[in-house]
């Protein structure tokens, strides 16, 4: 699954055009699921009326070739049952909730924040851990119980502790919660220990090969799958050069894919590391 970016005009206005091209780029490509205004497409930097514009034109673009995941979450819960409530009201398939940020809730608070939204909005809906990105971890027994409540199916997991797959499975009946991990350069690792895929910043980029890598550790084909991802694993790592998204935008933009807009208080990526970006680009076949 991709963690679609958002593409902007130079100005700031959401690229509906690019955004269309992108989503059919990715259909084509094999892209299992597209999440629409998760954090990789600047959620916390639109407005709510335009965070609803991109999830209902997505909903529409994809026309049910492939399911929109549409990012809700907030550290509102509120906020968060209103976004939640206006994506299932556009189609979207699920839901993916980032753990609320900055105001560091208990694990009580998350429980209860999670489990509020579910009983508020019938529709899938999985937990996102980010602790990197909010300073807040969901913690695998606060996952356990969040598990019983029957609309909570998954969770992305993107702390890159592979122990915390070991720690979640030991708690949870994983054929029926779904595991995501949301590091890319792990990825293979976490599929290959049970996981069930992946929400991918990198798969913007190479999502023809992702999928491939994916479906192969899906598979348990583990040696085919990490050779093909030791090829992209240098990929992995500049697209996090400076804060997601801003390496993956630009190399979207290098590769003619979108225009160069992103939102304050994100900027355009620093010209110490475009030449570095580029060359990874041009080695991993993205850019001629």
């Amino acid at each position: 699954m991709v963690a679609l970016v958002t593409p902007m005009m130079d100005d700031g206005p959401v690229d509906y055009e690019a955004l269309e091209a992108l989503i059919e780029w990715h259909i084509e490509s094999g892209t299992d699921a597209i999440v629409s205004m998760g954090t990789t497409g600047e959620s916390a930097t639109l407005d709510f009326k335009e965070h609803g514009e991109v999830v209902a034109f997505t909903v529409k673009q994809v026309n049910g070739r492939i399911p929109v995941i549409a990012g809700t979450g907030a550290n509102s819960t509120s906020e968060a049952i209103e976004l939640t409530a206006f994506a299932k009201g556009v189609g979207a398939d699920a839901c993916l909730l980032v753990t609320p940020y900055y105001n560091k809730p208990t694990q009580e608070g998350l429980y209860q924040h999670y489990k509020t939204i579910a009983e508020s909005v019938d529709i899938p809906q999985i937990l996102y851990n980010v602790p990197g990105r909010t300073a807040c971890d969901l913690l695998p027994e606060t996952v356990a119980r969040l598990a019983k409540v029957s609309n909570i199916v998954g969770i992305k997991e993107a702390t890159g502790e592979l122990d915390r797959v070991k720690q979640i499975q030991s708690l949870v009946d994983d054929s029926e919660f779904d595991l995501y991990t949301g590091d890319d350069g792990s990825a293979v690792e976490f599929i290959l220990l049970g996981g069930h895929g992946g929400i991918s910043v990198t798969a913007n980029v190479v999502p023809k090969e992702l999928s491939e890598i994916y479906h192969l550790a899906l598979e348990g084909k583990a040696e085919e799958a990490r050779a093909l991802d030791a090829k992209i694993a240098a990929l992995h790592q500049v697209l996090f050069a400076e804060s997601n998204p801003i390496p993956v935008k630009w190399a979207l933009y290098e590769m003619g894919k979108i225009r160069k807009g992103i939102r304050l208080p994100l900027t355009e990526l620093s010209e110490l590391h475009r030449p570095t970006l580029n060359a990874v680009l041009k080695e991993v076949g993205a850019l001629s």
